[in-house]
Parts: structure tokens; sequence; C-alpha cells
């Protein structure tokens, strides 16, 4: 189910930071940016709970979707967030990695 490209939102435990990206493996990506893999933008700002996701048919799509979302301003970013999470929860608090 996870094994598809998708768009997701994180933001930190103040959500005053909104980091939009693309990933095929929402799980495994999650997971890095939770456990600090990575040492860029997301780490910086402490960017670790997952506020959104979208699934998408192929990558190309998800990618244009990701390009769209951070052409867009906060505003219409956090529109559609509390759409979907409107107490900015966080979605993989329960998620179990086992890699």
């Amino acid at each position: 189910m996870m094994k598809k490209p998708c768009v997701y939102f994180l933001t930190n435990k103040n959500n005053t930071v909104i980091y939009i990206g693309a990933t095929s493996n929402i799980i495994k990506r999650i997971y890095e940016h939770k456990s600090g893999k990575y040492k860029g933008f997301t780490h910086r700002y402490n960017c670790d709970k997952l506020i959104y996701f979208k699934q998408f048919s192929t990558m190309d799509e998800a990618i244009a979707r990701e390009k769209q979302l951070k052409a867009g301003n906060r505003k219409r970013k956090e529109a559609l967030i509390n759409l979907e999470n409107p107490d900015w929860e966080d979605l993989a608090e329960n998620w179990i990695f086992d890699f």
C-alpha cells in the first residue's frame, strides 16, 4: 500500500515550518526524516511530523503535484492540511519502521 508515489508535508513540533517532498516509499522516507539520516532542511528545522500525504499512480504525477504545491503560498498549504488533518497530528506516529 505505501510503496506508491506520494507527496507529503512535514512540520516541526510548533507547526511553524512546512516542508513538501515526494517519494516512492513513504514509510522509508518518513523513517529517514525521523531518524535524522539527512542533514538538510528538515533536520535543520526539526521537521519530523507527517501532517499530510497523498498517493499518486506515477512518480511523474507526484513530482508535478509537489512542484505545484511548493509554488503555492503558506495559506493554501494550511488550507489543504486543515481539510485532511485539522488537528495537525503526526500521521506516522503509530507507524512501525522495521528496516
